[in-house]
């Protein structure tokens, strides 16, 4: 069994950040904050924080880059619908669940508009096998890193936290080790099927594509 896991964010690749933000602030009361680049994937991102978890919004920013890595080819995929949402499990050892499962630890990093540098690491990110694309990816933040999720944003939608997250795809209980809270494993093709929020009005239901 792995070390620790949690839900660390939902991964929705749009054609465009900055009308997918504007989506999300008129139709659930979501506010976005500027994320960042990822110079080595040629995206960027901007982040909806919901209290520990947290709903990243990434489009392609360097087509040229994008399309030459697999990450970079997966949020293009998304985009135009032919690949579902992600989603990434925060493991307290990504060592540990890399080696269960064979696969590479790789470091990430962006830098937020104000300067602050964020890194991590990534074990099991997509590439351009349709199958990988369809099962959540594994992180772990560098130590001083400070957490997307738990940012405080006055969200128009109140106090906003994640109730539960449908997710769907074969063999996920063996691929993830042991159970993740809030995520419930449903049938399905895979990938993100709903994300249930709880805001202060009561439920909002978000579901691919954000459209």
């Amino acid at each position: 069994m792995d070390h620790t896991l949690a839900l660390d964010h939902v991964v929705a690749g749009v054609p465009d950040l900055d009308d997918a933000a504007a989506l999300l602030l008129v139709r659930y009361g979501l506010i976005s904050l500027p994320g960042g680049e990822h110079p080595l994937w040629g995206t960027r991102n901007r982040i909806v924080p919901l209290g520990g978890c947290y709903l990243e919004l990434v489009a392609v920013a360097d087509e040229a880059v994008a399309a030459g890595t697999g990450f970079g080819r997966w949020v293009a995929a998304m985009a135009t619908g032919e690949a579902p949402w992600g989603w990434a499990v925060r493991t307290s050892d990504i060592e540990a669940t890399a080696a269960r499962l064979g696969l590479e630890v790789v470091p990430g990093e962006r830098t937020r508009p104000d300067g602050l540098r964020l890194s991590w690491r990534l074990a099991g990110v997509p590439d351009d096998d349709p199958s990988q694309r369809l099962r959540p990816f594994f992180i772990q933040w560098d130590e001083g890193t400070p957490m997307p999720g738990s940012v405080a944003v006055p969200h128009p939608a109140g106090q906003v936290t994640v109730r539960s997250v449908e997710a769907s795809g074969s063999g996920l209980d063996a691929w993830l080790g042991s159970p993740v809270p809030i995520v419930d494993l449903v049938p399905g093709l895979g990938g993100i099927e709903r994300l249930t929020l709880l805001g202060d009005g009561g439920d909002l239901e978000i579901t691919p594509p954000l459209t």
